[in-house]
């Protein structure tokens, strides 16, 4: 895998320094120097040989582990001795920073988006959001089944939302953090994106194969939600949408892709929420013919963006609007009217 990506690909070096946060104390700041050198160069060295970057981070007294991973791109393929020391040179870090250790490590450089810190497992994303989606598109299909609707059209809408879904997340990253479109291919992702081109696709669908559209959606939810709660912690085992470092006795350990901390694990906690409204949502569809086709799809969507509403500030990076509590109240209301309108 590393010969391929090489061909493609230019060379960076991960080198993780670990040190133990204070245990008590207010927080402090610290600026770690990382200079690296290739061991293994013939002759003289050359450009891409030799490294000199400094990592700035807060530190939280009695977070516990830490490991600060310093990423520098465009390096010489090899061997690298890494040297990492805390700089508190020309008002580089606080006094409180002075006692972290000096660490040497050897790191091998390797291509692009390969060399991760710990705690960072990329496969696991696109293997859980897989297996969610599957999830998704066989319950779909046993629910369609169940109601007496051909199975294969359906199948066929839901590929298709699925492959354009997956458009509009990354669309929606790439809005979301302004970045430019040439990008795409080696962004992120954002599940409003997929949600919001996905479903539209489904709707549009179901006037295809002869399937009320609310109706359709209500048969897709429980399928969604649950898929979800199967996909979202590969968001936690990989490092994006990761949680703020805390010092709760509910914080895990985990990375977002720079920082390894004890962390509030908000993508495990959305991953909850989604199993919750899918088994909810599942039930409903099993034992309730709702009085408006529509309305069990209504009300799932409203309890999770409600539900993602409150999680938004316990995030990393919350990007949260003023437009919050308009939004948890819109919320609030649509739930009430699908609770009342599905009876």
């Amino acid at each position: 895998m590393d010969g391929l990506a090489a061909e493609v690909l230019p060379h960076g070096v991960a080198a993780t320094y670990w040190f133990d946060a204070a245990d008590s104390g207010e927080p402090y700041t610290a600026a770690i120097r990382f200079t690296g050198v290739r061991t293994d160069v013939t002759g003289k060295p050359g450009v891409g040989d030799r490294f000199d970057v400094i990592e700035h981070l807060e530190i939280i007294p009695g977070s516990g582990r830490t490991a600060l991973t310093a990423k520098v791109p465009g390096v010489n393929p090899g061997t690298w001795r890494v040297t990492a020391r805390p700089d508190t040179a020309a008002g580089r870090g606080s006094a409180a920073s002075r006692h972290l250790p000096r660490r040497v490590v050897d790191v091998v450089a390797r291509p692009g988006p390969l060399g991760q810190g710990p705690g960072v497992r990329l496969l696991s994303w696109p293997l859980l959001v897989g297996l969610g989606a599957v999830v998704a598109l066989v319950l779909q299909a046993v629910l369609v089944a169940r109601s007496g609707y051909g199975v294969m059209g359906v199948l066929a809408v839901s590929l298709v939302g699925c492959a354009l879904g997956f458009a509009g997340a990354k669309a929606w990253y790439l809005a979301l953090h302004r970045r430019h479109p040439r990008t795409f291919m080696n962004s992120g992702a954002c599940i409003q994106g997929f949600l919001l081109v996905a479903l539209a696709v489904v709707a549009l669908g179901a006037l295809v194969v002869g399937i009320p559209i609310g109706r359709l959606l209500d048969l897709t939810t429980p399928g969604i939600f649950l898929g979800m709660a199967v996909g979202r912690p590969g968001c936690f085992l990989t490092g994006c949408c990761a949680g703020r470092p805390t010092t709760s006795r509910w914080g895990l350990w985990s990375s977002d892709r720079r920082l390894g901390v004890r962390r509030l694990p908000v993508q495990l906690v959305e991953a909850a929420v989604a199993l919750v409204i899918g088994i909810v949502t599942l039930s409903l569809v099993l034992g309730v013919e709702p009085g408006v086709d529509g309305m069990i799809f209504a009300g799932a969507v409203a309890a999770y963006t409600f539900a993602r509403q409150l999680l938004f500030p316990l995030r990393n990076d919350s990007r949260t609007a003023t437009g919050r509590a308009v939004t948890m109240a819109a919320c609030g209301l649509v739930l009430a009217a699908a609770a009342i309108l599905a009876a």
